[in-house]
């Protein structure tokens, strides 16, 4: 059986938020829809009930042996006309209405039949690379009856852009992660402030101290308790202030929330996409390493990843960021491209956005992970980042 490994693209909606996420199955050289299935099947126990949508792509080998896989609720499945409308068309039509998944329809010079056969799409799935903003609009208006418009492989803010203003819901890529416009040498006064209270923390400073930090901005304290009470962190009770988090969780734990606080200090406009993302890559990250460093290295794996899009949310480049900060050498060589022992986990996380499903393979094999070991990380951050209120 080969390995299948899985690799992502974030569903942008208007309002800048990753409404949900694509999962594209890289089969390899001799890969079955029988080596999918098992793939997808090996997610059940960490699959996210009631999460956000989740698209599966597995390209044109797609036939309805998929159907094999027990389709949880929140997942939706992608294929192209022709893969409907071929040879197996038939097989997969009859499996498609016994089982009734819901289905995305990647719109090809086939699509105006495969849109008669019957069969009802809950998406219709375009390729921005396929088509100008022109014709995407003028395919969104004649097909908006018939399923929700999705852009797919968007690659710059301003295509995300177009395909919106065409009429799309949602567009699928990363076109948001790289930093835009000229980077800001020093951080802003509220900025400058979250970095004191983590330098604070960093070194274990008395609490009255902490707290006298935080009484200067007052959104910091209350970010910092929406975090921590939020879904993701799974406390039992609700903390109801600075000290008591501090009793509760101790220095170190509590260093990896305020490290998401820079991130509210964005302006950027896709902000709660950046976000979103840098949190995924702060779990998965962690995920990752998990058995393979000491325990005590986890809360800085997260900070890694929590900190990788720092430069995009804020403006201001990587390295004047880190300057102010009082960041272990170890996360500042992976932040800054340097090397050492994080870089690797940091390079698959990102490479798990990317669609080489060799490079995938070739950097988990680099620290001993199995294709199941990876695919299950990426979900079980994935609903880390879904249960987290920002």
């Amino acid at each position: 059986m080969n390995e299948v490994f899985m690799s992502r693209q974030a569903l942008v909606n208007r309002q800048s938020r990753i409404i949900a996420t694509r999962l594209t199955l890289h089969l390899g050289n001799g890969g079955s829809m029988q080596d999918a299935v098992s793939a997808l099947s090996a997610l059940a126990e960490v699959w996210p009930p009631g999460g956000k949508p989740v698209f599966i792509s597995c390209g044109s080998s797609c036939d309805a042996s998929l159907l094999d896989w027990t389709t949880p609720e929140n997942a939706t499945l992608e294929f192209s006309a022709a893969t409907l409308l071929s040879p197996h068309g038939p097989d997969l039509i009859a499996a498609l209405e016994t089982w009734q998944p819901t289905v995305c329809l990647h719109f090809d010079p086939q699509a105006a039949q495969a849109l008669t056969i019957g069969l009802p799409y809950r998406f219709i799935g375009f390729d921005a690379h396929r088509f100008t903003p022109s014709q995407l609009k003028l395919l969104a208006a004649r097909t908006r009856s018939l399923g929700i418009g999705i852009a797919f492989n968007v690659d710059t803010p301003e295509d995300f852009r177009a395909c919106i203003d065409a009429g799309m819901t949602a567009a699928a890529g990363w076109f948001f992660t790289s930093p835009s416009g000229v980077s800001a040498k020093k951080l802003s006064a509220g900025q400058a402030n979250i970095v004191r209270v983590l330098n604070l923390v960093r070194k274990n400073a008395d609490i009255r101290e902490i707290e006298d930090a935080l009484k200067l901005d007052v959104a910091i304290s209350y970010k910092l308790l929406r975090y921590i009470n939020s879904a993701g962190f799974g406390l039992s009770c609700e903390i109801q202030s600075f000290r008591h988090a501090v009793s509760m969780l101790g220095y170190d734990k509590l260093n990896r929330w305020l490290s998401l606080l820079l991130s509210t200090a964005s302006k950027d406009p896709m902000a709660p996409a950046l976000m979103y993302t840098a949190l995924l890559r702060a779990r998965l990250m962690e995920l990752l390493a998990s058995g393979l460093v000491d325990k005590s290295e986890y809360d800085n794996l997260f900070i890694t990843g929590a900190f990788s899009l720092l430069d995009a949310l804020l403006g201001v480049g990587m390295e004047h960021v880190l300057e102010a900060m009082r960041l272990p050498e170890p996360i500042c060589d992976a932040l800054l491209g340097r090397g050492g022992r994080y870089q690797p986990f940091l390079d698959l996380a990102l490479a798990s956005e990317g669609n080489d499903g060799e490079v995938i393979a070739e950097q988990a094999a680099m620290l001993g992970l199995t294709a199941t070991d990876f695919n299950r990380a990426q979900i079980q951050a994935l609903a880390f980042a879904d249960a987290m209120e920002f």
